[in-house]
């Protein structure tokens, strides 16, 4: 519980951080791959040729590129569309991704009932913007959809292969940031603008210690927490990030929203996120 505790703080300051600093002024490809590149220099001494199967570093190498290079592509950019408590806000879709996508997965038949609370919970971002619902509103809602869904695949196909092959934490998030490399390179050589590097010490130490602490350190002690506590317990850590990351963004930038409108919408998105776990419940019974 220490561990979720300690990442949900250093995470919520990296949403106010990126849309204060980086975002727009820094390539997105750039910054994603010196993120990755970070995390993995952290755990090169964790890496394992021995007793890793090729088929493990290729699954683990996938997880990589979905849950950490692709998605923060869509992290990133979605800076440049919607506020930090917004794109706050529209993470907590995430845990209704993960059921929907572990059912095809695992060839089960789609529940209706979950893409109902998906709906429910677009409805609800819909309100926060009832009156002004521009084109960047809808890209940048969209850009997170495409992280949470990404993030989500990650999340279940690392908890499989950890399943059928099982391996240390340490040496298979090695194989995890080495994918994300391999995919934010790639992004960075056909996408990547060379003309909007890090220009100020700020700038690089905000990416050194994004890639270092937020990404390197905090996603493995994420998992390592993950491992010690109940369902339950780490489906609400997963959404206490949110209004820590808003209070932060409010209190220390000084950020106004309309909290009339953001508590309604919150209120309805939370209603589906509610209403997805007594669904899940109810099959579970």
């Amino acid at each position: 519980m220490y561990y979720l505790i300690f990442v949900t703080i250093v995470w919520s300051f990296s949403f106010s951080f990126i849309a204060v600093y980086l975002s727009g002024q820094v390539d997105t490809w750039f910054a994603v791959v010196m993120r990755v590149l970070l995390a993995f220099i952290t755990f090169i001494p964790f890496l394992r040729f021995k007793n890793v199967s090729v088929k493990q570093m290729l699954l683990l190498m996938g997880v990589g590129a979905c849950q950490l290079g692709i998605m923060y592509f869509f992290y990133y950019n979605s800076f440049q569309y919607i506020s930090v408590p917004e794109v706050l806000l529209f993470t907590i879709s995430t845990p209704i991704y993960v059921t929907i996508i572990y059912d095809l997965l695992q060839g089960h038949r789609l529940r209706l009932n979950y893409l109902l609370t998906a709906i429910i919970a677009v409805i609800g971002a819909a309100i926060i913007r009832y009156d002004h619902i521009s084109r960047d509103f809808i890209i940048g809602f969209l850009l997170i959809q495409g992280a949470n869904i990404v993030f989500a695949l990650g999340q279940v196909g690392y908890k499989r292969i950890m399943e059928l092959y099982p391996l240390s934490q340490h040496q298979a998030f090695a194989w995890v940031y080495f994918g994300a490399i391999v995919v934010a390179t790639i992004g960075w050589l056909l996408f990547g603008n060379a003309d909007k590097l890090p220009t100020t010490q700020l700038q690089w130490g905000i990416i050194i210690w994004l890639g270092v602490v937020a990404s390197g350190l905090c996603y493995f002690l994420w998992n390592l927490g993950a491992t010690k506590v109940d369902s339950g317990t780490l489906a609400i850590m997963n959404n206490l990030v949110i209004p820590a990351g808003i209070l932060v963004n409010v209190v220390i930038w000084h950020q106004s929203i309309d909290w009339g409108r953001f508590t309604i919408g919150s209120a309805v998105i939370v209603f589906a996120l509610i209403l997805h776990h007594k669904f899940k419940n109810f099959a579970v019974k």
